[in-house]
């Protein structure tokens, strides 16, 4: 089989893969907290013709090598956790962390996992817990008839209760970090889970360990630029067509020589 082929097909899954990750940061450009995708790619072994420094019949020493190239291929895909931009919406159940930090949210199976959405609410029993309904780690309870909650920016959690005039604290948000977020496994529902890649989470408040602050009535928003996803799709579209046209010239070549060979 001719190799430009086999090379032309690993260039065309390449750009369908890079497709399908522009494809699912479109789709998330308006979702709170969301990180977007990057891949990462990276070329397949190097068919040797003529090793380089190869001596040849003069006993002279080539001073370069021949090489052929076999395709390219996926090597990985990494979430950006650069900040994306904070939207007021004066929401008192809303906060944006305004660093490194993530959110500690507790799973049904016990494990915690961990997320940037900061758009909370309360459940039937007062905790607060996330759109999917899970509750934050240190389970958080908001009294009946409470009002005017304040979470401050190092995250101590307050609140007038019935007949009172003084606010009462009702707990404190804690924030988690990591050495190398990009190797955190994405769960969806703006969750992600710790790994081996990842490092453990190094706890801490608000204001320490790097972990930055919280803001009250914000929300970040997705990291996503839509202009340059555009850009991006477009030369992942031209880049699938270039390669489409090299399976068909392979193609023609092949049946040519099988032509010729009649």
């Amino acid at each position: 089989m001719n190799p430009a082929l086999l090379i032309a097909r690993t260039a065309v899954r390449a750009q369908d893969a890079q497709l399908q990750s522009i494809a699912n940061n479109l789709a998330n450009v308006n979702t709170t907290g969301f990180k977007r995708d990057r891949l990462a790619f990276e070329d397949t072994f190097y068919r040797a013709v003529r090793p380089a420094g190869a001596r040849t019949q003069g006993d002279a020493t080539l001073p370069g090598g021949m090489y052929f190239g076999t395709g390219v291929r996926l090597a990985g895909t990494q979430k950006q956790f650069v900040n994306g931009t904070e939207q007021d919406t004066q929401n008192e159940l809303d906060v944006a962390i305004t660093g490194r930090g993530f959110l500690q949210v507790e799973m049904p199976d016990g494990e915690t996992a961990y997320t940037r959405a900061g758009n909370l609410r309360l459940d039937v029993d007062g905790r607060l817990v996330t759109q999917a309904g899970h509750p934050l780690v240190g389970d958080i309870v908001v009294p009946p008839g409470a009002r005017d909650l304040t979470i401050s920016a190092d995250g101590d959690i307050s609140a007038l209760e019935t007949g009172d005039t003084e606010p009462t604290s009702l707990g404190r948000l804690q924030l988690a970090g990591f050495v190398n977020p990009s190797g955190l496994r994405p769960m969806g529902s703006n969750l992600f889970a710790e790994t081996a890649a990842s490092g453990p989470a190094i706890e801490g408040n608000p204001g320490e360990e790097n972990l930055g602050l919280l803001r009250q009535k914000a929300l970040e928003g997705s990291n996503v630029v839509a202009v340059e996803e555009m850009v991006n799709m477009i030369q992942a579209q031209r880049a699938y067509e270039m390669s489409t046209k090299v399976l068909s010239a392979a193609d023609n070549m092949m049946q040519s020589l099988a032509q010729v060979a009649r």
